[in-house]
């Protein structure tokens, strides 16, 4: 299913990585979250494509479907 994300113990002690490059997901996710565009993320990075970006988020939003949730402060 997620073709571009890999996850092996002698890499990044296992955490899931981009094509098993030692590039986290969740790097790629802080980054944009962060606010960078896939423009300045490749540029910075020249190891990554574009479709690395789009496969991390997948890989992040099924993981929260997937995953118990982080601790959340309630909203009135």
């Amino acid at each position: 299913m997620f073709e571009r994300i890999t996850a092996d113990p002698a890499v990044m002690g296992g955490q899931p990585t981009v094509r098993g490059l030692r590039f986290p997901v969740k790097t790629i996710v802080r980054m944009v979250a962060q606010g960078m565009s896939n423009g300045e993320i490749l540029a910075e990075h020249p190891d990554l494509e574009a479709a690395d970006i789009r496969a991390a988020l997948e890989y992040a939003a099924a993981a929260l479907d997937a995953e118990t949730y982080l601790p959340l402060a309630h909203t009135a």
